[in-house]
């Protein structure tokens, strides 16, 4: 078989994935917190978009904003150019190390100049204490010599979030090389600071350290938490009256106290953890009998193109010109994809979240419960999209609605079929669920046999293991974990 080169042209046809169409997909996939700080960063890249200050007093260029779902017509241009800045005009040169770190007069009680050695503003700002800093600012004021410090700083240092001692007697022995009395002093130290139950090795330690602290006179408590916590976990009260041969109402008063006063995990009010709020990204409210869509632009910025550059390609031909022309048209163009990429965002939540209330109109008229069953196919034919598109519309975005605020994807839930009637959603199902729990009598609660028993009674057949499933997902305890003394 001859080797020979042969050239062959061939036509075909291909998505190609161009920065532009990344972008308009990376931007489509963004929650409205993340869209804020995209917008933010392309303004500090891209001169040539510019945030538009005028748009509340321009009626004009309102339409150009992040407010509106159609695309304006023509270009729109500046009403005035911002005016170089003269040398005159630049702030004199600030030490601001200088300024940081003096103590401003103003703060004084006097007028005097304060001392060199006067603290800095910045020594006030105030920070939430964690678990850690509060335990070294108890032993600040413990009499300890240096090597008991450091010893107690080592069990500090191996606390948990839940304040739970993770590390053994022994290790501490090896890393400092002390007796175990010694080890032994330190931890009791440490385990005498607030808050009460700190450094325990588990939960029945920590309990016991608690009612240690309580000083509770009754003994049937330091019983129940040193010797039968597994008990007291499931509430067996019958096998806690066996067990320590006390009256029922005393095992239930000393249930009781235990529940109200002692806390398993100590350290975790003190827990750094920053409260992540949902920002809804479209509200669907009813007015007048019907339901009205608004996509959520409170505090976003209204974009436009700066004329200024446009007016710099419209100029005549100049040496300086040509060297910087194709910079400002690649910027001016990138801005121009940029904001059609937002208005093209806008458009495509706005209606896939019209077609989510056409298909689920019971939902937001009635509640959860009546949500059917619609998969990412349905939407994506009725808007005429792909899947892809609707799922990354859907993911990481909420909406507001009558009913309570809702993740887009929870509209979207598999079918269960019912013989002879209409399909459900799961999530209608786990709703159902829910209200059986906190209806149920909590000294005799349902187990999931039970659960399934009653669902099948209203023509929905689903598995015991299925129920459990459902069950764990809403983070329901079983059965054994929600019964209550009678």
């Amino acid at each position: 078989m001859a080797l020979e080169l042969r050239q062959q042209l061939k036509l075909t046809q291909k998505l190609v994935m161009t920065p532009q169409l990344r972008q308009a997909i990376k931007l489509l996939q963004l929650n409205r917190l993340d869209l804020t700080q995209a917008l933010q960063a392309e303004v500090e890249q891209n001169p040539a978009l510019e945030i538009d200050t005028d748009a509340d007093n321009n009626q004009d260029e309102k339409d150009y904003g992040l407010s509106t779902t159609v695309e304006p017509g023509i270009a729109l241009h500046e009403i005035k150019i911002t005016e170089p800045v003269a040398p005159s005009d630049i702030m004199p040169e600030t030490n601001w190390e200088e300024y940081a770190n003096n103590f401003d007069s103003n703060f004084s009680f006097s007028r005097e100049t304060p001392p060199a050695d006067a603290p800095s503003q910045f020594d006030f700002i105030s920070e939430k204490p964690g678990l850690s800093a509060y335990l070294q600012w108890q032993l600040a004021h413990c009499e300890l010599d240096d090597d008991e410090k450091e010893r107690a700083l080592f069990i500090v240092g191996n606390l948990n979030r839940y304040g739970f001692l993770e590390t053994s007697l022994e290790e501490m022995i090896e890393q400092f090389g002390c007796s175990y009395d010694d080890a032994d002093y330190i931890l009791e130290t440490v385990q005498e600071l607030d808050p009460p139950g700190i450094a325990a090795r588990n939960v029945s330690e920590s309990l016991k350290l608690q009612l240690e602290r309580l000083d509770c006179k009754d003994p049937l408590a330091k019983i129940i938490v040193t010797e039968h916590l597994d008990l007291l976990e499931t509430k067996n009260y019958k096998m806690l009256v066996r067990l320590t041969g006390r009256k029922r109402a005393d095992v239930i008063a000393a249930i009781d106290f235990i529940t109200t006063n002692l806390t398993p995990y100590p350290g975790l009010p003190y827990a750094q953890e920053a409260t992540n709020y949902i920002v809804p990204d479209v509200y669907v409210q009813k007015i007048n009998g019907e339901f009205v869509i608004r996509l959520n632009d409170d505090d976003m910025p209204q974009l436009k193109v700066s004329s200024y550059y446009q007016e710099l390609l419209q100029a005549g031909p100049d040496a300086a010109m040509k060297e910087s022309k194709s910079y400002i048209l690649d910027k001016v163009k990138s801005a121009e994809w940029f904001i059609k990429s937002i208005h093209q965002r806008q458009r495509t939540i706005f209606r896939v979240m019209e077609s989510i209330l056409n298909f689920q109109r019971d939902f937001f008229e009635r509640g959860p419960a009546y949500l059917k069953p619609l998969i990412l196919r349905d939407v994506a034919e009725d808007i005429g999209m792909h899947e892809s598109t609707i799922s990354r519309v859907t993911s990481n975005k909420y909406a507001h609605t009558p009913q309570g605020i809702f993740e887009l994807k929870f509209f979207f839930s598999t079918a269960i079929p019912r013989d002879g009637e209409e399909s459900l959603a799961s999530e209608s199902i786990k709703t159902r669920i829910r209200q059986m729990v906190q209806a149920e009598n909590k000294s005799k609660p349902l187990s999931d046999s039970a659960i399934a028993g009653k669902l099948a009674d209203d023509n929905i057949q689903i598995a015991r293991r299925t129920v459990a499933k459902y069950r764990e997902q809403m983070q329901i305890p079983p059965v054994k974990h929600r019964r209550t003394a009678r």
